[in-house]
């Protein structure tokens, strides 16, 4: 691989509102996504934040890409 591929993301909640919602959570798509934004918030690459929720670095690319447009409509 060809360097490290943090990703600015938008912080559209604060650091514990992830946990907030994902305790409240019966949706597995948006549990999935909150955990990948999550480790993201705590430092993660893409590739790792992806990968600990069974997904592709192109989905985890994708998804920040959302993310940053429009917070949690992704």
């Amino acid at each position: 691989m060809s360097g490290d591929r943090r990703k600015d993301i938008v912080r559209h909640l604060s650091e514990d509102d992830p946990d907030r919602l994902l305790s409240g959570s019966t949706n597995e798509k948006l549990t999935e996504r909150l955990i990948f934004i999550k480790r993201i918030y705590k430092g993660a690459t893409l590739e790792d934040a992806a990968d600990d929720v069974g997904r592709s670095s192109g989905t985890g690319t994708r998804w920040a890409h959302r993310w940053n447009k429009g917070g949690s409509a992704f």
